[in-house]
């Protein structure tokens, strides 16, 4: 029976939010009430953490309440995910920083529109799917490496070091850091160590309370009563807006255009990455599917109004994402009030904002950083093959000390040049000529009349034959000796063939043909046939048999019994 064609989704299927979806199946009363719990517990994670990630990023704190609300708010409105909770992230911390140390806020806010530009063109050129092709080794080490950065950057602020500019790469801000060494407050890393510790104790103790909430809260309360001499968002930064700014456009001109163009392109890319990562987890967790190209096009969205209002770079959060799960959400609605509920922790509590301490931000971050690590993950990575401990250290030393966008780019380089040489060694020529292993195949139409027959040879090609194959395939075929008057190429083993390969059988087959042998092919499936026709091994050159036996058959004859 003919299988039934396949449907390509259409664009509704593969652009309508998930919010769509979910208010057509029917939301009533429970649902609201469930994602408001919900959406209440991630708020209340999110908003120590969003301060913690645009301090960490060289930036005031308001600049991560606002893009938890605004692009928080437009990815769970518009993506493709169910449970997706957006904002600022840990993986944005490197990047960002050094976005600002180069070209200042300015230089982001225009960066990040063109990233937001970049991927909502990605969603709707349907790449989404592609970001599954990045190897896990490289996922597994940029993010470490991230978290190796996040950490070395929590340590001004864990020790209370007095210290004017902070340089963004990492060997020279640890330089910086051991050079104010006599600088430390006994008071701030007291605040950071209870605080670190705190965390770990309400983790084991109680996983279902807002730990980050509380050590905030009460290391603010502790340097608040005690007046210690301890850095906080006030003495800081002066304290956090009790508003959204009015929406503002970037100013640009071509030359900053071509100044940031790297920079929007490392957001977007980091941003898709870590969005569709962070997608693929809540549907581990819940049984459902996301559609990444909507995903793509609401991270794009939500990009362009972050900074519009003030804000820096959105993307998908796994920790949040996950935790509004376990909260029992039930659809995006939760995402969205997560975000109205940090607008109204904003408008009523900016003023006790101020009072946080910058060494108790810099505990989340800490075991944030610890937790992001997947160390598991790492050190089973570098028991395993030397391609994938290659391929590991390479994105996470190149991360930690050159650049995020290096250390991806070389990663994927290196993982294509590992997966083609592990595929180049699955292509076999198995050489069956009729002397040798013509008894012990039952599947070949040979019998023992063809055992002292030199006339005829088959070559049944097993694996994919590409260009990383073809060096070795072709040194093979060449070394026919005496030329038999007929050669039979089986493909039965083939599951593609690309131009390269289609172009190295043709000069074979061009080479034999001159010396008088008849070039047969057998068990060629169509999609192969198509490729190989295209590089002049058609029907009009070569002759092509549906099976080994109609091969042999063709050159002497049906097999007697």
């Amino acid at each position: 029976m003919p299988k039934p064609p396949v449907q390509t989704p259409t664009f509704a299927e593969l652009f309508t939010p998930k919010l769509v979806t979910v208010l057509r199946e029917g939301y009533g009363l429970a649902q609201l009430r469930r994602d408001a719990v919900a959406g209440l517990t991630v708020a209340i994670v999110a908003l120590p953490l969003s301060m913690a990630i645009a301090i960490a990023s060289g930036l005031p704190p308001e600049r991560g309440l606002f893009t938890a609300i605004v692009g928080g708010f437009i990815i769970s409105m518009l993506g493709g995910s169910r449970f997706q909770i957006g904002g600022p992230a840990g993986a944005f911390i490197v990047l960002v920083a050094m976005i600002v140390e180069r070209h200042g806020y300015d230089g982001l806010v225009l960066a990040t529109f063109m990233a937001g530009l970049m991927l909502v063109a990605a969603g709707y050129l349907r790449l989404g799917a592609y970001i599954k092709f990045i190897p896990y080794p490289v996922t597994v080490g940029f993010t470490a490496g991230i978290a190796t950065i996040i950490f070395a950057s929590q340590l001004k602020e864990i020790f209370g070091l007095d210290l004017a500019k902070e340089p963004a790469a990492f060997v020279p801000k640890l330089e910086a850091l051991w050079a104010a060494g006599p600088t430390l407050r006994p008071a701030a890393l007291a605040i950071a160590l209870g605080g670190i510790a705190l965390i770990i104790l309400l983790r084991r103790l109680k996983p279902h309370w807002p730990g980050f909430l509380i050590v905030v809260g009460l290391t603010s309360l502790i340097a608040w009563v005690l007046n210690l001499d301890i850095a906080t968002i006030g003495t800081r930064f002066g304290g956090v807006p009790s508003s959204l700014p009015a929406p503002t456009l970037p100013g640009f001109s071509f030359e900053k255009i071509g100044a940031v163009f790297q920079d929007a392109v490392s957001i977007a890319v980091l941003g898709g990455i870590e969005s569709l990562l962070s997608a693929v987890v809540a549907d581990g967790m819940t049984g459902r599917r996301h559609r990444s190209n909507c995903e793509l096009v609401a991270q794009g969205f939500a990009n362009m109004a972050s900074v519009i209002f003030g804000g820096m770079c959105a993307t998908g959060t796994i920790a949040r994402t996950a935790t509004n799960v376990r909260s029992g959400a039930h659809g995006p609605v939760s995402g969205m009030l997560h975000a109205v509920y940090l607008l109204v922790f904003m408008l009523v509590a900016a003023p006790l904002m101020s009072l946080v301490p910058l060494a108790a931000l810099a505990a989340v971050l800490a075991v944030v950083s610890w937790n992001m690590a997947e160390k598991a993950e790492f050190w089973n990575l570098i028991k395993a093959s030397m391609g994938d401990r290659v391929v590991l250290l390479a994105t996470y030393l190149l991360t930690v000390f050159q650049d995020l966008t290096v250390g991806i780019s070389v990663g994927v380089i290196l993982g294509a040049f590992l997966f083609m040489h592990r595929m180049a060694r699955q292509v076999e020529i198995d050489v069956r000529s009729s002397v040798d292993d013509v008894a012990d195949d039952p599947s070949s139409a040979y019998n023992s009349e063809f055992a002292t027959d030199e006339s005829l040879m088959v070559y049944r090609i097993n694996g994919p034959f590409f260009f990383g194959a073809t060096a070795t395939a072709g040194s093979i075929l060449d070394r026919i000796g005496d030329h038999p008057r007929s050669l039979i190429l089986d493909f039965a083993g083939v599951p593609f063939i690309d131009s390269t390969g289609a172009n190295t059988l043709e000069g074979f087959v061009r080479k034999l043909r001159r010396s008088g042998t008849t070039v047969i092919f057998s068990s060629v499936p169509p999609v192969l046939k198509r490729s190989l026709s295209a590089y002049g091994l058609d029907e009009s050159h070569i002759r092509y048999e549906p099976t080994l036996d109609a091969a042999v058959a063709a050159v002497r004859g049906p097999a007697k019994t």
